[in-house]
Order: structure tokens, then C-alpha cells, then sequence
């Protein structure tokens, strides 16, 4: 049997360097899912036309709510397996990773039965247009037959994460992108399949990384490791995590429901600025993947240190993520706006795009370092188990303070600064309220931020 010295161990060491270590690969995933999603759109818009294109698009929504459900979800994974891996527990290591497995295994499969049962009633419920509903109907009944393969995936690449390994996860996502890539031109460029090519695609490359990381979790040398057809499940331990990674799904789903709220107001204001905020929100991600790759790895290494009850190492790593973090993600944001025209013309060649794009950068930017904070503190809470917390103050922040504000500068202003305004004040409401529950409901021991 190996010993734990073969994970990136988040228990000693310099912290900075462990951390930035471990989140370098979850940001590489991050910008790997981000290819899954462009190459099929681009394959689709070369080849298939714009009512293909459409067909898919009438999807996005509900594959949005049940990838960002069980992303969350393997939240929960990942703290309860890095809390047992930090207290080098492998009895209930051994436990939790079967039965997440089974889990995963059925659950997934009566997910994909639901949603094959509901797919129709949910494009009519979106207003789908006739003319592409048939199209968006193969399309989905096809795609969903990966969800089976996309909760495994989750799950168990959250316990492969959650044992300091964020590299394994990363090259196992970047081997099923790359076999997308290649099945969307068999399917689509030479078989000439349509939308079911590009959905078969996205089965093949999900199904391809959920069984890699089942036979990674196999072929371990450790006495926990994955053995198929055990019977071995704690209900328990489910319930633990469900308990961390079910407020973490829901809140993922609201928020992406509000943001069609949001979306329906820009669309208000015209073509140009709908273009702008386009624009905007692909420029953002140069901020928002490195500040979520922080928060990603903070729940691992807070998970792991409490598992190993290492006080003092969380508070400091506390200190440097939120401190370090902010400081960098406000650089970082300078540099960006500084450079803004260089960058938003990368994306259109429309000098009134661009501009108005610019003044939305400009009004938000300053600002986003307070998503590190957010993130930071509501990781923390999460590795404590206190998961309800940060999904109530995201979701009343996000939710209901953005979408009062937007309404009503939107009726003062009606201009893509009103728009903009909206999220660095639900930012700000979100970040205090969490201060004060982060001193509230968190152990003693951890309270000090400073």
C-alpha cells in the first residue's frame, strides 16, 4: 500500500504554494469545458446552418440547470472526502467512495429516464419555434443519455480532487475534449449526421471520461480503492454529502435562472448592446475562471486541513487566498481595462460594440475583487458542512437584490450602465452578509479573518 505522499498532501507545506499548485489545473478544466462547448458551436455553425444552430441553443438552458446541479453537487463530494483524506480516515474513505459510486450509477440512470420522459414538455414550455422543434427534440433526447455519464464524472473526479490530485481530473477532461473534437468531425464534417452527430459526440467524450476516472479510482494502490461490483453503501454518508452539495446545485440553478431574467432586460435595449454584454460576459471569464479555481481549491484545502484538524493552517490560508487572492484578481482587472479595446476586439470588429463593452467593464472591474472574497468565504462554509448559508445569501443577493436593482435602474436609466450597476451591488451585499455569517455561524476556532 502507498502512502498519502503520492496526492498533493494540502496538510503541510507552504500554503501559497500548495494552493496555487492545486488551482492551476482546476483552471485548465475550467477552460477545457469552455472547449466542449465552443467546438460544438462552431462545428454546428460551419456546417449545419443557423436552424441547427438555433436547435441547440433551444436546449442550453436545461443543460445549463443539470450540469450546474451536479457540478454543485460534487461540492459535497469534495469536502466529505477531503475532511476523511485530512484525518487519514480510510475506513469511511473506502465507504464513501462505493457508495458515491452506486450512487452516481443509478441516480444517473434514472436521471437520464427523467429527462428523456420531459424532454418535450420543456421545449414547449421554452416556446421552442415549430419550425426548429424537431431538430432540438432529436438533438436533446440524444444528449441527455450523457447525464448518466456527466453525474459519475463529477462525483468521482470530486474525490480524485478532494485527495489533493487536481492535475488527474484535468488530463482525463482534456483527453474527452479532444475526443470530442474529433468525433464532432466524423459525425457531423464526414458522415454528414446533423445535430444527432453532435450530440453523439458529446456522449461518446462524457461516457470516455466517467469511465477513466472509474478505472483511475480501481487501479489505485490503497486499501479505499474503487472496486466495481461491491455492495458496500452507506446511506449515511450520502446523506452527508447531499447535505453540502444539494444547496450548492440549487443555487447554482437559481442563479442561472435569474441570469434569464437579467438577459430578458438587455434584451430590451437593442441589438448593439444584446452584442455588448456578449462580448462582455466571454472578455469575463479571464476574470471569473482564476477566481473560481481559487474557490474550488479553497474547499479541498480547508477540507483536508479540518479533516486533520489544522486550525491555525486554515486561518492562514484564509488570510493569504482572500488577501493575496483580492489583490491579485484587482491587478489582474486593471491590467484588463487598460488593455480593454485590444481585447474587445478580439471578439467584434463593431466600434459601438466595443464601446459600450468598454463602459460596462469599466463600471464593474474596479469591483471584482470582491468575488474573491465571496467565493473564499463560501467555500469555508461549505467544508464546515454549512452549505445553507452562503446558497441562502448568494441566492437573496444574486436573485432578489440584482434582479430589484436592474429593474429599477433599468426604468431610471435604460442603458447598459443600468445593466452593468446590478452586480457590483449585489456583489457588495453579498460579501457583507457573508462576513457576518462566516463570524456568526463558524467555529471558533476559524472565526478571525485577520
Amino acid at each position: 500500500m502507498t502512502t498519502r505522499t503520492n496526492y498533493r498532501d494540502l496538510t503541510r507545506g507552504p500554503i501559497l504554494g500548495r494552493i496555487i499548485l492545486f488551482a492551476l489545473p482546476l483552471l485548465g478544466s475550467s477552460l477545457i469545458q469552455l472547449l466542449y462547448s465552443t467546438v460544438d458551436l462552431i462545428f454546428v455553425g460551419q456546417f449545419l446552418g443557423t436552424e441547427s444552430a438555433a436547435s441547440i441553443g433551444a436546449s442550453d438552458l436545461l443543460i445549463t440547470c443539470l450540469v450546474g446541479f451536479f457540478t454543485g453537487m460534487a461540492v459535497g463530494t469534495n469536502v466529505i472526502t477531503a475532511r476523511y483524506f485530512g484525518a487519514g480516515d480510510h475506513e469511511k474513505l473506502r465507504k464513501l467512495i462505493h457508495t458515491l459510486f452506486l450512487a452516481g450509477f443509478f441516480g444517473g440512470v434514472l436521471l437520464v429516464l427523467f429527462a428523456e420522459l420531459f424532454a418535450p414538455f420543456f421545449l414547449r414550455w421554452m416556446g421552442t419555434p415549430d419550425k426548429i422543434y424537431g431538430l432540438a427534440i432529436r438533438y436533446l433526447r440524444i444528449y441527455v443519455l450523457s447525464m448518466a455519464s456527466v453525474v459519475l464524472y463529477n462525483l468521482l473526479s470530486g474525490i480524485i480532487r478532494a485527495m489533493g490530485d487536481s492535475r488527474t481530473p484535468m488530463l482525463l477532461q482534456l483527453a474527452g475534449g479532444l475526443l470530442n473534437i474529433a468525433a464532432d468531425y466524423f459525425f457531423i464534417a464526414y458522415l454528414h449526421m446533423g445535430v444527432e452527430g453532435t450530440a453523439i459526440a458529446t456522449v461518446l467524450s462524457q461516457t470516455f471520461a466517467a469511465v477513466c476516472v472509474i478505472g483511475y479510482l480501481m487501479k489505485m494502490n490503497e486499501d479505499y480503492r474503487l472496486h466495481l461490483f461491491s455492495r458496500v453503501f452507506d446511506a449515511g454518508e450520502l446523506k452527508k454529502v447531499l447535505k453540502v452539495g444539494v444547496p450548492s446545485g440549487i443555487q447554482s440553478i437559481i442563479i442561472t435562472l435569474s441570469n434569464i431574467i437579467i438577459q430578458s432586460q438587455i434584451n430590451t435595449l437593442g441589438v448593439k448592446e444584446i452584442a455588448s454584454f456578449t462580448v462582455y460576459f466571454k472578455a469575463e471569464n479571464m476574470l471569473w475562471l482564476p477566481l473560481l479555481a481559487l474557490g474550488q481549491a479553497s474547499v479541498s484545502f480547508v477540507s483536508q486541513n479540518y479533516g486533520a484538524g489544522k486550525w491555525d493552517r486554515i486561518r492562514k490560508g484564509n488570510r493569504i487566498t482572500i488577501f493575496g487572492g483580492s489583490l491579485f484578481t484587482f491587478a489582474e482587472a486593471m491590467l484588463l481595462l487598460l488593455l480593454a479595446p485590444l481585447i474587445v476586439g478580439v471578439f467584434t470588429r463593431d466600434p459601438a460594440v466595443a464601446a459600450l463593452t468598454v463602459q460596462e467593464m469599466r463600471v464593474t472591474y474596479p469591483l471584482y475583487f470582491m468575488g474573491t472574497v465571496i467565493e473564499i468565504l463560501s467555500s469555508n462554509m461549505r467544508s464546515f458542512g454549512k452549505a445553507i448559508y452562503p446558497m441562502a445569501i448568494v441566492i437573496f443577493s444574486y436573485c432578489g437584490v440584482r434582479v430589484m436593482v436592474l429593474f429599477h435602474f433599468m426604468h431610471v436609466y435604460h442603458n447598459v450602465r443600468g445593466v452593468a450597476f446590478c452586480y457590483p451591488i449585489s456583489w457588495t451585499c453579498a460579501m457583507v452578509l457573508l462576513i457576518l455569517a462566516y463570524r456568526k455561524f463558524m467555529p471558533k476556532k476559524v472565526r478571525s479573518l485577520f
